[in-house]
């Protein structure tokens, strides 16, 4: 018992202060399983974004295959990301250019912040009938953050301030990043800008470290994130919540961001990492690390 106490008094005493602006919490059970990942290749399942035509990107956070699913998480096809690495593929969005819409894969993970540089790999979204071709990387883009190395692990396209944003995991509170898409697609090496604190995820509960000592330190930071496509909406998976966030008027996400998330509990993924919106925006995805992999979606009002 008096072990209990000191370890449950321990636990406390570490816990980060409390968030500034505190989350509406949603406790209902509005998630579905909307499917399973079918491609038993898809076992480290790390980010996933809306596509043409109804599919879904995914990729794991190892190798470089692309996955292509429907709605229903049934497999389309894959294929191998040529003219690229993986170091630690970490959250997939997509952009537009002259010629049409690009695929973006965040190779920004770094566990340990050591890393000199992150990478953006841009390739052409595929075709129909293209999704088990080999494709190529048309642009490798260079990433440093000011002050230092980050892990990243959330990337997602702002289609109103033309910006790919990119949120730390490690921080407390995590730091926003931006970089003008315009610089992204015709630059090698950019140093990305900070744009604000992000401070309203819920910290551990002393619940939450004594059910699990390891992971319940993670529970609030951000492992995934993507806007709506009419960027008035934002979607950040931690392993504990979805956050949603929204903006009001002519707010950027940096002021935005500031502002009371909605959160909802769950789902209850083994290790939720990745996020995205439905093509349309009424919907949220949600894919986890490890087999098995249910398909999660949360419907918007």
């Amino acid at each position: 018992m008096r072990s209990f106490s000191l370890t449950l008094i321990t636990l406390i005493a570490w816990l980060p202060a409390a968030a500034e602006v505190e989350p509406k919490q949603v406790e209902s059970p509005r998630f579905i399983i909307a499917g399973t990942l079918e491609n038993p290749d898809l076992d480290e399942a790390s980010g996933i974004q809306a596509g043409a035509n109804g599919v879904f990107y995914l990729h794991n956070d190892e190798k470089r295959d692309v996955f292509v699913i429907n709605d229903k998480g049934h497999d389309l096809g894959s294929f191998k990301l040529d003219e690229s690495k993986n170091k630690d593929w970490e959250d997939i969005t997509r952009v537009p250019d002259a010629d049409g819409q690009l695929l973006v894969i965040a190779d920004t993970g770094d566990n340990l912040e050591s890393r000199k540089t992150a990478g953006l790999y841009f390739f052409r979204e595929p075709e129909p009938g293209t999704y088990t071709s080999r494709h190529e990387a048309v642009h490798r883009l260079k990433l440093r953050y000011p002050g230092g190395p980050r892990d990243v692990e959330s990337v997602a396209f702002d289609p109103v301030s033309q910006m790919i944003l990119l949120l730390s995991k490690r921080d407390n509170p995590p730091r926003l990043y931006g970089i003008p898409l315009d610089r992204a697609l015709t630059e090698k090496d950019v140093e990305a800008e900070f744009l604000a604190e992000v401070p309203g995820f819920r910290p551990p509960t002393a619940a939450d470290l004594l059910s699990n000592p390891h992971r319940g330190w993670w529970v609030s930071q951000p492992t995934g994130m993507d806007i709506s496509p009419d960027g008035r909406r934002a979607a950040v998976i931690t392993y504990r919540s979805l956050y949603l966030f929204e903006r009001i008027g002519n707010e950027s996400w940096p002021e935005a961001f500031q502002r009371q998330p909605t959160e909802y509990l769950g789902p209850p993924g083994l290790h939720d990492e990745g996020v995205g919106f439905s093509a349309d925006g009424r919907s949220v995805y949600i894919v986890t690390e490890r087999r098995p992999a249910p398909l999660y979606r949360l419907d918007l009002e």
